[in-house]
């Protein structure tokens, strides 16, 4: 195989018309690739004519800036790797008909019109999606019945999971970090009433996604999603969307959820999304129905003699999908944890003013955990001596 830098006749048959500019290069002619073929490009590319490659490899690599890829043809590519540091700007789709190998650098494409994008074509896929290598803006399959498309912003990997109930003729797919109230990007305000709703609506985040076949979406969120400030229970999060017609937000429902507190995925109902301006995460702003359990109180003293070292709760053992927290004498969380079983010892993991290697001062501690499956809330206090 032979790697080159500007596409030239190397490749198994004469290319015509494909010329270098001093800014990049341009393609004007019916270029393609066959066999084993290999091409890269190490500077902008144009593409003004028909490029296809039924196999081989073509790859967009800069080790020091970015990537434009414009023109008025979208390249219809086999195998494609993607390793700029500083990305690849998409302007026009650039279709992807095997694998798409994301090694560095995010593929950048315009959230204000999705007419550049990666597209993935029947049986495509991609390998290497990560919070630094990853689609900055708009994905897009083509005849496919379920994907998952690794969209996020310039820091993070945000990625939304579409299944349908048939094959999709073209679906696109952008993460925005915007409140949907106020979308800068958009222009846009997606508000209503609360009361009138009877929803919490994130106000951190939003997905656009289009398509016409009846579908499910999975969502995921991080520690910057904050969805425990839109339900008390994780069971209680609702997929919701911005209503087309009808100008405010619906509950598009929860079939599955996983994960605690700073990670997870929320599933919705089926709906069709073409319906909906925008899709996000929400809550019932009704009171939620809990037990509150006051459990016994505790004494620690970590001192390594083998007695009352930790915080163990029998119940967290027996019923992981949990949270804990615990607080100070003034309020001030100390400690978190998802998925607790036991092992605090009065060390904080949260940021104080106190330095956490040093432990959490002697004295009087409250825990609150919340049982998410047996929706009870167990709360209580402990005293922390060395």
């Amino acid at each position: 195989m032979c790697r080159i830098g500007i596409l030239t006749a190397l490749l198994l048959f004469p290319i015509p018309q494909a010329i270098w500019a001093q800014e990049g290069i341009a393609n004007h002619g019916a270029m393609q690739l066959h066999g084993q073929g290999v091409a890269g490009f190490h500077a902008d590319f144009a593409n003004l004519g028909p490029f296809e490659s039924s196999q081989g490899l073509v790859g967009f690599y800069s080790d020091s800036g970015s990537l434009l890829v414009s023109g008025t043809d979208a390249p219809i590519l086999y195998d494609v790797e993607f390793s700029s540091l500083k990305g690849i700007w998409l302007q026009i789709p650039l279709q992807i008909d095997n694998n798409g190998n994301l090694i560095q650098g995010d593929l950048i494409t315009s959230r204000k019109a999705a007419n550049g994008y990666p597209l993935f074509t029947y049986d495509s896929f991609y390998t290497g999606e990560s919070s630094v290598s990853k689609v900055d803006g708009y994905a897009g399959m083509e005849h496919k019945q379920d994907f998952t498309f690794p969209v996020g912003d310039e820091a993070r990997l945000r990625w939304l999971r579409l299944e349908s109930q048939a094959l999709n003729a073209r679906v696109r797919c952008a993460y925005f970090s915007e409140d949907p109230a106020d979308s800068p990007t958009l222009g846009l305000s997606f508000k209503s009433d609360p009361d009138a709703t009877g929803l919490r609506i994130s106000n951190s985040e939003f997905w656009k996604l289009d398509g016409d076949i009846p579908s499910r979406v999975t969502l995921s969120w991080d520690e910057q999603s904050n969805v425990s400030g839109l339900a008390r229970f994780l069971a209680d999060l609702r997929v919701v969307g911005w209503n087309r017609s009808s100008g405010t937000w619906e509950d598009l429902g929860n079939t599955q959820v996983d994960g605690g507190r700073d990670y997870g995925t929320l599933t919705s109902d089926t709906f069709i999304p073409g319906q909906y301006e925008i899709i996000t995460f929400g809550g019932s702003t009704e009171t939620d129905a809990f037990q509150v359990v006051e459990l016994d109180n505790y004494y620690l003293s970590p001192n390594g003699d083998g007695r009352n070292e930790t915080l163990e709760i029998p119940a967290a053992k027996e019923y992981a999908d949990n949270t804990i927290q615990i607080y100070n004498r003034y309020g001030q969380l100390v400690f978190q944890q998802d998925h607790y079983t036991g092992g605090f010892d009065g060390q904080a993991n949260v940021d104080l003013t106190v330095k956490r290697e040093n432990g959490l001062e002697p004295g009087v501690y409250f825990y609150i955990i919340t049982f998410n499956e047996l929706r009870q809330q167990h709360q209580g206090y402990f005293y922390l001596t060395n």
